[in-house]
């Protein structure tokens, strides 16, 4: 983890990597490229979150998938979960399959967060009133949100779409420990507003809530730049990255994901170290293998 000694040190080359970064040009390489594509917040909340839970896999292969959906959903996926009925609206998903996920599936999702729209106006007022039920703890809060979506929507489209086969693969479990990474992208997306992300929940949730989604690259990065020990995909490493980050900006820790991620997804800086890359990279000052880089 970093140390507070450290941490000036990790901001001064961070900040102006983040400043120099093109966010913009780097969106349609990313799932978030959906939910941009919407202007109203309620369209985006409901985007964002089954282009968040799809966004496993490689990109060529569940992006049509997203597309399509979007089709079904149309001008207005907020009014689409709004008024979705599984036993009248289920045959619309019937050709739908993607990997572990089953039309039944997406169905629960839909159905899910349709009726929570309904009870509380938004998906973010739902999770924001989780949230202080928790006393502001991310954990509880995200996991009774994802929890009370897929039981209610695996009850409404019981008997009309056939059986749920892998609904917690697209809305995690926090409480179980993993890294629930897609959902702490939604969050970001959400909470978080700037080039990139939406703030369509801007207000109702502190970005200082946050934690880090963690893939391979953000792990891999992480472990270069001194923000984590750890080695494993969880949420323990996601809180120990995110405490580092807190040190560097304690109100937006999160602010660095999609730079961070990026630098690795562009091949920018790959898993197998190219001295080239490594040369020319701002962060090289703070990561442990561009210090070890012998310069002839």
């Amino acid at each position: 983890m970093l140390s507070a000694s450290r941490a000036p040190r990790l901001k001064a080359v961070l900040d102006p990597y983040l400043d120099a970064f093109d966010g913009k040009a780097r969106v349609g390489f990313d799932p978030v490229e959906l939910p941009r594509r919407f202007s109203d917040p309620a369209d985006q909340e409901v985007v964002g979150l089954v282009s968040a839970g799809l966004a496993y896999g490689r990109a060529d292969l569940f992006r049509p998938k997203l597309f399509g959906i979007l089709e079904i959903l149309g001008g207005s996926p907020a009014a689409f979960v709004r008024d979705f009925d599984p036993a009248r609206d289920g045959h619309l998903f019937a050709g739908f399959s993607y990997r572990f996920n089953l039309p039944a599936d997406l169905g629960a999702l839909l159905a899910g967060a349709g009726a929570f729209v309904r009870r509380h106006g938004s998906l973010g007022r739902f999770f924001a009133g989780e949230l202080a039920r928790s006393g502001g703890e991310l954990r509880p809060a995200l996991s009774a949100f994802s929890l009370a979506i897929r039981e209610e929507g695996a009850a409404r489209v019981a008997g009309h779409m056939g059986p749920t086969r892998a609904l917690e693969h697209l809305l995690a479990h926090p409480a179980k420990g993993g890294a629930c990474k897609r959902l702490l992208l939604y969050l970001r997306w959400m909470v978080r507003r700037d080039d990139v992300d939406l703030g369509a929940w801007e207000g109702l949730v502190p970005r200082s809530a946050l934690l880090m989604p963690v893939d391979t690259h953000i792990m891999r990065i992480a472990r270069l730049l001194g923000l984590t020990s750890r080695n494993d995909l969880s949420w323990r490493t996601s809180e120990e990255i995110t405490a580092s980050l807190r040190l560097v900006d304690p109100d937006d820790p999160v602010r660095y994901d999609f730079a961070l991620c990026h630098l690795g997804m562009s091949g920018a800086c790959p898993a197998r170290r190219v001295t080239e890359h490594c040369l020319r990279c701002p962060l090289r000052k703070e990561c442990s293998a561009g210090r070890r880089l012998r310069v002839a």
